[in-house]
């Protein structure tokens, strides 16, 4: 895993919070899990434009970090899912913020970023 060459400042609850989904995916891995439990490759569907790698990397801490549960099925050929934990739900309302957020100031991405296309 990742080792951080700069500690976590321990004493400031927004580094301490963007610590855990400072990522450019974690936020949407959550988002993605909210309301149901997804395959490894329904993730990456998902979230196509994203590295596999990449995915598997934050999948895993965010696993790690308790945010969300990962169940590997005994079965041929394995088979394993995700599922947000009631620690990640808590997470939701900050999403749902930056969701909020983003469509209220479309105009500045649409500035910055060009046209936005629909997805």
């Amino acid at each position: 895993m990742y080792e951080r060459k700069i500690p976590v400042d321990l004493s400031c609850p927004l580094r301490l919070t963007m610590s855990l989904i400072d990522s450019k995916w974690k936020s949407c891995i959550l988002d993605e899990l909210r309301c149901r439990t997804l395959r490894p490759s329904e993730i990456h569907k998902a979230l196509p434009e994203a590295a596999p790698r990449v995915l598997d990397m934050q999948l895993k801490e965010l696993v790690e970090d308790g945010l969300i549960a990962k169940t590997i099925y005994p079965e041929l050929p394995p088979r394993s899912e995700y599922t947000i934990t009631p620690l990640g739900m808590t997470l939701i309302p900050i999403i749902d913020a930056m969701l909020a957020w983003g469509e209220q100031n479309k105009e500045l991405f649409v500035r910055k970023y060009g046209a936005i296309s629909a997805q």
